[in-house]
């Protein structure tokens, strides 16, 4: 080993990536190296299939090696890899699930296949007028609630306001609002028990 490969081999991370940047093939080689078998071990951990991990090696140092100028130095770079290595192992693993059921093919099971069925309830007549009822009947009894109470309670559900937003809009402090979200909420209760109250 030639005194200039000898001082790669010792140089920091900073030295290697800056070597990188200027297209110094050592410092990428060698950066891979000193950090292949930690990304594997994150990758592996994470998709618990070797093969994969293995990509996922390739993958991260490729798309590391791709936005080096992006790296900021004052985070450390094994950290920076890290975070890139685990979101592809993640990504993987969504893809992997969205593919794992398909409801075009039968699911294959000891006993033989199975033809997945699922309820269509795109058009159900009477799913649509009992949810319908039930809407009505809240809306009537919100509107029977007093006006502290249901101004509140319209802005939280209806509306979909935090308690903060809520307390600014009406002026009062935000434990008073969740106060009366609580209160509301009991009273809509008791009302929808006993729609006779």
């Amino acid at each position: 080993m030639d005194r200039k490969e000898q001082s790669v081999v010792e140089n920091t991370d900073e030295e290697l990536i800056k070597g990188a940047l200027q297209g110094n093939q050592e410092a990428y080689k060698k950066l891979l190296e000193r950090h292949r078998h930690a990304i594997f071990h994150i990758a592996y951990k994470i998709v618990r299939n070797s093969e994969e991990a293995a990509d996922l090696v390739q993958e991260t140092f490729m798309k590391a090696f791709a936005s080096l100028s992006s790296y900021r130095f004052e985070y450390r770079f094994s950290t920076w890899l890290y975070r890139i290595a685990a979101n592809n192992a993640i990504d993987l693993l969504r893809k992997r699930k969205i593919e794992a059921l398909s409801l075009d093919r039968p699911v294959e099971t000891k006993d033989g296949s199975v033809e997945l069925q699922l309820p269509d309830w795109t058009h159900n007549p009477e799913f649509d007028f009992t949810r319908k009822q039930q809407r009505i009947s809240i809306e009537e009894a919100i509107a029977t609630l007093p006006s502290k109470y249901r101004e509140v309670i319209v802005y939280r559900h209806s509306e979909d306001k935090s308690y903060d937003e809520i307390a600014r809009i009406l002026d009062i402090p935000v434990g008073t609002v969740k106060a009366r979200i609580f209160r509301a909420r009991e009273l809509l209760k008791k009302k929808l028990k006993n729609p006779m109250m």
